[in-house]
């Protein structure tokens, strides 16, 4: 029987999930696109249904095979889950199914004409969301549905529903409003959600769909809020450092070859010769080792007093002078002379501290006391430098000689093995505790015109004229002052003096540099050290890369370079450590310490017009660079060579002594570079000032670098000097 013409009744079937038993709060949720048939029964009919799952194939058209008395209307629900129907009056059944689940049978509604009606049915999906917060250690309650949590936390959230609901026949869609889920595939039933970086509400939707079919979403909500602000204190800058470096014993003995070298300067002489002979402040043993070596060199003094004589009369003060002077160089050259040149380690940091820690190198736990005596090797029941350990090893047969001749003794006349002992074998002092003195401080001080500059002061002292215009002629110094005497003698001890050619012969052999000069002729020499210059320009220059590399923090600076130079300039000088090596550079040191005593005495002020306003570090330098300007030599201040003179022996020192032979590992070379990076640098200014050659010119590490001897460059200087006047 046909619809058409006959009054129709509106029926709004609204079709939910049931609402989550567990969760009250949670709302049903509208199912979209499930199907709802109204099946119109007679009053006779049976109402009854199983649940079963029939997709229709056409929308709210009566099936034609039934009985005017039992029609059936098939509907989809829209995006709201409302399906409308427009059906005759009469009683109709309603049914509606989603995924394959029925809702309840007994739904039965009554429609009358011109009725409008609205119904609720509930397919129990049972589909719902559980969600929770992670913590570190969840123990089974990753699901505790937490409504807040700190932004930067993860929340796991799982989907659940009706299990009759076949896996193969839905899928799952999550969706968020703020941070992102872990897995790459949003289609999983459990998902992760990283909320880093957002802060406030977030929404999380789960969709779940059947192919073609019904679908339905959950949504739920949470915050997440402001993680709590923790303060830390201390310092939380963020910086760049220089490549992290470990500490090696070998600083512990650049450390003594520093602070000996420091101790050897003209100010601490000076000092000591005022506490002698001039009444001046008496040493604090609380200052350092050196002040402390004071007595020490007092009692060598005395001892050396009883025992220096001169063949003048009159010369008990300048043998004084000379004796005292040789007693500070001797006590004060060793590195292993009692108390040990480093700081009391009382109250640390102290200063060897604060200087590696300016150099960004490690300081150790331990004293540099102790770290020193672990550097030391033994040999013979003692201690001594890796380096001479390794000459020892040479020498197995020799025996130890523990005294010099002139302190040599037998306890027995009979025994004739004890005088042949006394005669024959290493020297125990120079094995054990050397005389770290190197003759290119000697050699600096000569080419600043040092001994030059006391020679034309004797000459005139003796009346005799300079070869052009005297510029000393009103030089007159009276005998009441002691500088007289002194004066006297030192002119009648020239014959035990060394001379600037004995002294030249010894530049060349060590270091292959020579003076130029007129009293320079016919020099030759047997063996020099041709090489030198050249390797060690080249070492200055490889620092030089290195210590570019090492200031530039996100670069590692490559230290094996410099490692090989090292071994290089090593191995030449340890070539030259033959014949006068031994005495001639400290009877050099002395001679020059004293030229420079004298130089420093207020007397020579009166004659000399120096420059008051030049703050000179040492009190001699001065009447050099004044007796310079009078005879018009260099205009190059004496402070230049000076300088080249002191960092000049340190850097000598470290490598001469030092074990670099075997050494293969760059952390040695890159803790040298380090430690000596101010006296590198100050060598390489230095000769600059004085040459005009700069040594880091073009810093790169294949670059041939200036051998021409420093006498040449000099020369050329003061010849271009002359022509501008």
């Amino acid at each position: 029987m046909s619809t058409q013409n006959m009054q129709l009744g509106k029926v709004t079937i609204l079709v939910t999930d049931t609402d989550v038993g567990d969760a009250p709060t949670v709302k049903s949720i509208p199912i979209k696109n499930a199907w709802v048939t109204l099946t119109r029964r007679s009053s006779s009919g049976s109402s009854s249904q199983t649940r079963q799952k029939a997709k229709p194939e056409t929308h709210q058209e009566p099936v034609e095979e039934l009985s005017c008395e039992e029609k059936v209307y098939r509907q989809e629900t829209d995006e709201n889950g409302f399906a409308i129907f427009k059906v005759p009056s009469g009683r109709y059944e309603v049914h509606c199914e989603a995924f394959g689940i029925c809702s309840d049978p007994e739904n039965l509604i009554t429609v009358n004409e011109d009725s409008c009606l609205t119904r609720q049915i509930i397919v129990p999906l049972l589909f719902d969301i559980e969600w929770g917060v992670l913590m570190d250690d969840c123990n089974g309650t990753e699901f505790n549905r937490c409504v807040q949590a700190d932004a930067g936390a993860t929340v796991v959230f799982k989907v659940k529903h009706d299990p009759l609901i076949p896996q193969a026949s839905r899928k799952i869609t999550w969706a968020t409003t703020g941070g992102h889920f872990y897995e790459p595939d949003n289609t999983r039933d459990i998902v992760h959600l990283n909320t880093q970086g957002h802060v406030g509400g977030i929404r999380v939707s789960a969709t779940m769909s059947e192919l073609n079919s019904a679908s339905l979403t959950r949504e739920m909500s949470f915050f997440a809020k402001q993680p709590p602000v923790t303060n830390i204190d201390g310092n939380l800058n963020v910086a760049l450092k220089r490549t992290e470096t470990s500490f090696t014993e070998d600083t512990a003995f650049w450390t003594g070859i520093r602070n000996s070298t420091e101790a050897l300067s003209f100010n601490n002489y000076f000092r000591f010769m005022e506490w002698i002979f001039c009444g001046g402040n008496p040493p604090n043993p609380n200052n350092g080792f050196e002040d402390q070596r004071f007595f020490t060199k007092r009692e060598e003094y005395e001892e050396l007093k009883k025992r220096r004589f001169l063949p003048f009369s009159d010369s008990d003060a300048y043998r004084v002078v000379k004796a005292a002077t040789e007693a500070f160089v001797m006590v004060n050259c060793g590195v292993q002379h009692d108390p040990l040149p480093f700081d009391p380690s009382v109250n640390r940091p102290n200063r060897d501290d604060a200087y590696l820690s300016r150099r960004d190198l490690p300081v150790p736990n331990e004293t540099l006391n102790s770290a020193f005596n672990r550097y030391l090797v033994p040999v013979n029941g003692d201690k001594t430098l890796p380096y001479l350990a390794v000459i020892r090893r040479k020498l197995p047969d020799l025996p130890i000689k523990n005294n010099m001749f002139e302190t040599a003794f037998v306890t027995t006349h009979e025994n004739q093995n004890d005088i042949l002992d006394n005669c024959y074998g290493i020297l125990q002092d120079k094995l054990v505790n050397p005389c770290m003195l190197e003759l290119i401080w000697s050699y600096w001080h000569e080419e600043g015109m040092l001994v030059q500059s006391l020679n034309a002061i004797t000459r005139r002292f003796q009346n005799i004229r300079a070869p052009a215009n005297d510029q000393l002629a009103n030089l007159e110094m009276d005998a009441l002052r002691p500088l007289n005497n002194i004066l006297w003698t030192y002119i009648q001890d020239e014959q035990h003096r060394l001379t600037v050619n004995r002294r030249n012969y010894e530049y060349d052999h060590h270091y292959g540099v020579r003076l130029e000069g007129k009293a320079i002729q016919n020099f030759r020499p047997a063996d020099t050290r041709s090489k030198f210059l050249e390797a060690f320009h080249h070492l200055l220059r490889l620092c030089t890369v290195f210590y570019k590399q090492d200031d530039d923090t996100t670069v590692k600076a490559d230290a094996f370079p410099v490692l090989n130079a090292l071994k290089e300039v090593h191995l030449i000088l340890s070539q030259g450590a033959h014949n006068q090596f031994g005495d001639l550079p400290s009877t050099a040191r002395i001679e020059m310490l004293m030229q420079q005593w004298l130089l420093a005495r207020p007397e020579l002020g009166e004659f000399l017009p120096t420059r008051t306003m030049v703050a000179y570090p040492e009190p001699w330098m001065d009447r050099v660079d004044a007796m310079k300007k009078l005879q018009g030599w260099t205009d190059t201040s004496v402070l230049h060579f000076r300088n080249l003179a002191m960092f000049g022996e340190q850097l000598l020192l470290s490598i001469r002594w030092g074990h670099w032979s075997d050494e293969f590992e760059p952390v040695k070379a890159l803790n040298w570079a380090r430690f000596f990076r101010p006296q590198v640098q100050g060598y390489i200014h230095a000769y600059r000032a004085a040459t005009g050659v700069d040594l880091s010119a073009d810093p790169t590490v294949n670059a041939r670098v200036d051998s021409t001897l420093p006498s040449l460059l000099l020369q050329k200087r003061l010849a271009t000097q002359k022509r501008a006047v």
